[in-house]
């Protein structure tokens, strides 16, 4: 049985843009490059914003929400059986995402970890618009702290080697005090054109399952790299991440299909595009990095906008700051919320030199960005724009119709395509996010839950 979802609530929600007359500059950020959207609506005010509340997920996994765990006091009918029959999340939990969200992000059976100070709910303001060539995409949100996460992990100098400083709230090292709170805020859209089943039903919970980082019975790292698809032998990994059900033979990760069979997927196009704009990885060099889930979640073909920032062979980092652009070759803790320390190779970085006279508690990012060096699929989001400003982070990026690449989904005008919307906030990652429910976007399409705006 299929529930035919009604969109009056949502329509209602279509109001104009309490932000309209916020003015922009591009990055706010000294010395790294804007990008100009040449079709980009030179109006936003003129688009309708529809107000999404995104929820915290907990470890809600898709093996919870099909469980005999996954119920409601106030509705007739489990929500297992509910799933089962097809039924999306939606039709049985429109409205109640601040109380899930509030209840989640407690200690209980579905968070084990909780983080101090979370908030259980966030705001998006979204908006989407299109001309013949592109999807624009424009996203509003209140951060919980009083400066924009754009810094991410360090190396940092002890007086003798340089190790990692930083990690998300969500790590134990970080809650028991060991290590600081250091993560990048992120957008991101996850999207099928119809060719992933049940991807409309059960939204981003398709990709989330038990076993993966953060979630209940994490899968030992031994097991992972010893594993024939995902391990050593295979693609490499040392942990499990998102994936979808169709690559697996039961509920369990470990339970992979063959190559063969994944690869027929693929090429059917069975996979999910995943885009994440990453203020501290893609936003300084004005990009979103472009990803693929299926068996994993996978990098697209090329090379994105980000590369981790170190030397196994030498034990040092790649690059520093150039002292002439960024005021010095490092930073320090106390400087990081108070100022942009993105490196960017092309832009604010030198190559490493290990014979300066360092300091210790010097630092210097973990992670370089650089234009330049992307390219291939993994560098098709080339427009993006994320400006943080009185509490708000306002960010922009476009994506091109017709992309060929089999790694893509092709979007193009006309149609209307299922696209889930995470935001990460407060030096968070993995299911520390805030997502909502899987929701239609139409590009001049006859029917969908939220239509973008044709622009000239």
């Amino acid at each position: 049985m299929k529930f035919v979802l009604s969109t009056s609530k949502l329509s209602k929600r279509s109001i104009t843009n309490p932000l309209a007359g916020l003015v922009i500059v591009l990055f706010g950020t000294a010395g790294l490059p804007s990008v100009s959207m040449s079709a980009e609506p030179s109006d936003w005010s003129s688009i309708p914003v529809t107000e999404l509340t995104l929820f915290y997920p907990g470890q809600s996994s898709l093996e919870w929400l099909m469980s005999e765990a996954h119920r409601s006091k106030d509705k007739k009918e489990k929500g297992d059986e509910a799933m089962a029959k097809g039924v999306d999340c939606f039709f049985c939990h429109e409205d109640d995402e601040v109380a899930i969200g509030n209840n989640l992000v407690k200690r209980g059976p579905l968070e084990p970890m909780p983080v101090k100070g979370k908030s259980g709910s966030v705001k998006l303001a979204l908006q989407v618009a299109y001309d013949n060539d592109k999807a624009y995409f424009r996203a509003q949100w209140k951060t919980r702290n009083p400066y924009p996460g754009e810094a991410h992990p360090f190396k940092r100098f002890d007086g003798k080697e340089w190790k990692g400083l930083g990690h998300p709230k969500l790590d134990k090292v970080v809650q028991d005090g060991k290590d600081s709170a250091i993560y990048e805020d992120r957008f991101s859209l996850l999207i099928d054109d119809g060719n992933v089943p049940n991807y409309d039903v059960h939204g981003c919970w398709l990709t989330c399952h038990d076993g993966q980082r953060d979630m209940a019975d994490k899968a030992a790292k031994a097991e992972v790299k010893g594993h024939a698809i995902l391990g050593d032998k295979g693609l490499k990994k040392k942990d499990v991440r998102k994936y979808l059900p169709s690559t697996r033979n039961s509920d369990n990760w470990a339970d992979t299909k063959s190559r063969a069979e994944i690869d027929k997927i693929a090429a059917a196009g069975g996979f999910l595009d995943l885009m994440q704009w990453r203020a501290h990885r893609s936003n300084p060099v004005g990009m979103t990095d472009d990803f693929n889930v299926l068996e994993y979640r996978l990098n697209d073909a090329g090379k994105g906008p980000f590369s981790k920032n170190w030397d196994k062979q030498k034990h040092q980092p790649k690059y520093m700051y150039d002292k002439a652009k960024f005021g010095s070759n490092a930073t320090r803790e106390s400087q990081i919320r108070s100022k942009p320390v993105a490196l960017s190779r092309e832009l604010n970085a030198v190559p490493f030199d290990p014979n300066l006279n360092w300091q210790e508690g010097d630092l210097i990012p973990a992670y370089f960005t650089s234009r330049e060096d992307a390219k291939g699929s993994a560098a098709d989001n080339r427009e993006a724009k994320g400006v943080w400003k009185d509490g708000m982070w306002t960010v922009v990026f476009s994506r091109k119709f017709g992309l060929t690449n089999p790694d893509d989904k092709n979007m193009s005008p006309g149609n209307a395509y299922t696209i889930g919307f995470a935001i990460h906030d407060d030096n968070i990652t993995t299911r520390g996010h805030y997502v909502y429910w899987p929701r239609s976007v139409g590009f001049g399409a006859e029917k969908a839950d939220i239509n973008a705006i044709k622009v000239p």
